[in-house]
């Protein structure tokens, strides 16, 4: 895993071995310890950032270059 620090200084392990694909590149899942026990979050590639959201269906979205991955299951009545 790859160490990197955010805005507020803090250091987060991105795990570039797992991806969910993204629109604009793809996401990596980032662990608050190198030994990958706790989930953080996720890091946007294409712009680098950890500022991404998930919802309740899955979609992941960076909230600063509107990367999206779309939800894992898809139903037209929750849009």
């Amino acid at each position: 895993m790859q160490a990197r620090t955010t805005a507020d200084g803090e250091t987060l392990y991105v795990d570039e071995r797992t991806v969910e694909r993204g629109s604009k590149g793809p996401f990596y899942a980032v662990y608050t310890s190198e030994a990958g026990e706790t989930k953080w979050g996720y890091f946007c590639s294409n712009c680098e950032s950890f500022d991404t959201a998930m919802d309740s269906m899955g979609r992941i979205e960076c909230n600063n270059c509107r990367n999206l991955r779309k939800a894992d299951e898809w139903d037209a009545a929750h849009e």
